[in-house]
């Protein structure tokens, strides 16, 4: 029997004589790789620092050559592959707990939800953010099912190709890895817009300051995926702390707590009852009774502009099951962590952008950048300088400084993982599959940095940056809907070859607490999202003024990603003749964790049974 501080071999994700090849295969990789490392460390730092970026040893692009021709596509050995991947798995709980409930979020919550606000007025910002909420609670129940399953390499979009279509999981993939690709200049343009909310720092040219954040993102992935964890890990924290203190100081500014006194309860949800000593009058400057109030702005095309910045904003919340691949024991610690994504979306993303709506008049031309853009265009920023409060407004930036460089951070690594699965599968170049001794996918970061340099369009001038980020946001707003849309489709296909094939949810060590519901649910969410975008994209909010060009620009500018997806899916289709997967051919033994599952439910609920009932409760969130 084991020690009390020991986690038995089912615990640990195997049992013997019971375990898949690829668990086994793995493991025995992992003995050779500790045995190896153990002679390593004898050498000197720097001969144990070269080798290290060379190939893993014991990693081949593919443990059986895809046989991948024109007309066939070999989806049993891109299953193999994707399971017996070498990347290293260092991340602990507590990694992936601050992943799921603080990992990427950046301008997109922070900054741009301005935006929305103006162009929808608050009702259409909380509605818009909370259809995505539960469209995002769905999609990362059924993910976390599936991967706790199998904790693969890639994820969402080698789920894709097992359980829908090899050709969609080749999309999907280069969909996911574009939009990360794009995030990284992104938000590293956004970092040196942030700063020149202090005027020391408008003086310096913004090229210096994005090598900067440029160099500490990639140096932090470079340390590898622990590196990855430990840097998510205190950002989340920060955000977390971040979020919850402006939380309480909304509320009491508010009640009428605040320096300049005065209670406002719902007042700016009311038409035209923003009043004369309002700070958008007195500080900023703006016209006597030019500030609009209100519920709504534009109405319903209002409400449907708001759903692809909703979108970008949560982008990055699935990337706790692309992590799953890189967990030490993905069913004691995802389980967890997929429950903190409900603290997320409301802690985050509901009650912060309420507290929001109820401080910041949705006609304030701050929202729209009107003062210099940037951070200073944030409504979490120009809440607490309505309140009159010195020195906050600084530290709300600091924070909005590290929620950048967070997703900055995030697009590194979900770039690279993405593209070293799919060339796992032979879908990618086999180079991007490289993978060293420490689990880098080296080559494919080297990419994804490498893209990054793009953020120097700050050299030339504001136009020319403005424009270049605008066509860069357009390729990653609409991706993510893809992906979740994806995602949920797979766990519905998933859950009906688990059925066909003998299956019964009791195998199964962790399920949706969405169920298949939750997945449809999502599914049809994302499509009526994408209608809806489809429609504010060919007719904007004030389309009437445009020529043809502008509406063919902004047609693109909105919906840039729906015809990249399609370039990639239908010439891969035809030339591959990949099939749609069938409930009876679809895989569902390679790479999955063969578990003792009836015992390890047996145990847990005999623990379950024993808890308080408080704990009980919590542990139903938590």
């Amino acid at each position: 029997m084991s020690s009390p501080h020991e986690m038995t071999d089912a615990e640990k994700g195997f049992v013997p004589g019971k375990q898949s090849s690829g668990s086994s295969d793995r493991n025995a990789r992992d003995a050779a790789v500790a045995t190896a490392g153990m002679d390593e460390h004898k050498a000197p730092w720097k001969t144990r620092f070269v080798d290290s970026f060379k190939r893993d040893p014991n990693a081949t692009v593919t443990k059986t050559p895809l046989g991948n021709t024109r007309g066939e596509y070999d989806h049993q050995a891109a299953a193999e592959a994707t399971a017996n991947t070498t990347l290293s798995r260092q991340l602990k709980g507590r990694h992936m707990q601050m992943i799921a409930i603080g990992g990427s979020i950046g301008t997109g919550l922070f900054v741009t939800s301005g935006a929305a606000l103006s162009t929808g007025g608050p009702a259409s910002l909380i509605i818009a953010f909370g259809i995505i909420g539960i469209m995002i609670f769905c999609t990362v129940q059924a993910l976390g099912e599936m991967a706790v399953v199998f904790p693969v390499a890639g994820s969402f979009s080698a789920y894709s190709t097992r359980f829908l279509d090899p050709a969609w999981g080749f999309a999907m993939g280069w969909n996911y890895a574009v939009q990360w690709l794009v995030v990284l200049p992104l938000e590293i343009v956004a970092a040196s817009i942030t700063l020149q909310y202090w005027p020391g720092a408008q003086d310096t040219n913004a090229a210096a300051w994005v090598t900067i954040f440029l160099v500490v993102i990639i140096a932090i992935n470079f340390f590898g995926v622990r590196g990855y964890g430990e840097a998510e890990f205190v950002f989340a924290i920060i955000k977390i702390t971040a979020v919850i203190g402006f939380i309480i100081l909304g509320i009491i500014l508010n009640c009428g707590g605040g320096p300049n006194g005065g209670y406002l309860g719902g007042r700016f949800w009311d038409s035209n009852s923003v009043p004369a000593d309002y700070a958008g009058y007195t500080k900023n400057g703006q016209p006597a009774g030019s500030i609009a109030s209100g519920a709504f702005n534009h109405g319903f095309k209002g409400l449907c502009s708001v759903f692809v910045t909703a979108a970008f904003s949560f982008a990055g919340t699935e990337l706790v099951g692309l992590a799953a691949a890189e967990a030490q024991n993905p069913r004691k610690v995802l389980p967890t962590a997929i429950k903190q994504v409900f603290w997320r979306i409301c802690l985050f993303y509901m009650v912060s952008l309420t507290i929001v709506s109820v401080l910041v008049p949705y006609g304030d031309a701050r929202l729209l950048g009107s003062d210099g853009g940037g951070a200073k265009a944030s409504p979490f920023v120009i809440a607490i300088n309505n309140a009159g409060i010195s020195g906050l407004p600084s530290v709300m930036n600091v924070v909005i400084l590290i929620a950048v460089l967070s997703v900055g951070n995030s697009s590194i690594y979900g770039s690279s993982r993405t593209l070293c699965a799919l060339a796992e599968q032979g879908q990618a170049p086999k180079i991007f599959a490289y993978i060293d001794r420490k689990g880098r996918p080296l080559v494919a970061i080297c990419v994804a940095s490498a893209l990054g340099l793009l953020c120097y369009v700050v050299a030339g001038g504001a136009d020319t940056a403005n424009t270049a980020l605008n066509w860069l946001y357009s390729l990653s707003g609409l991706s993510s809907i893809f992906t979740w849309g994806s995602i949920c489709l797979a766990h519905i296909r998933f859950r009906a070859a688990w059925k066909a094939q003998g299956h019964t949810l009791d195998e199964l060590a962790f399920t949706s607490q969405a169920g298949i519901i939750g997945s449809w649910i999502g599914f049809i969410l994302n499509c009526l999202v994408l209608v809806a975008q489809f429609w504010t994209a060919i007719w904007p909010v004030g389309y009437a003024s445009l020529d043809s060009a502008g509406v063919a620009k902004s047609f693109f500018l909105a919906y840039l990603a729906a015809p990249v997806v399609i370039i990639f899916y239908i010439p891969y289709k035809i030339y591959y003749k990949t099939p749609f997967m069938t409930t009876s051919t679809i895989d569902l033994k390679t790479g999955r964790r063969d578990l003792d599952t009836p015992l390890l439910i047996q145990q847990e609920r005999e623990e379950y049974a024993k808890l308080p009932k408080w704990k009980r409760i919590y542990k139903i969130f938590c």
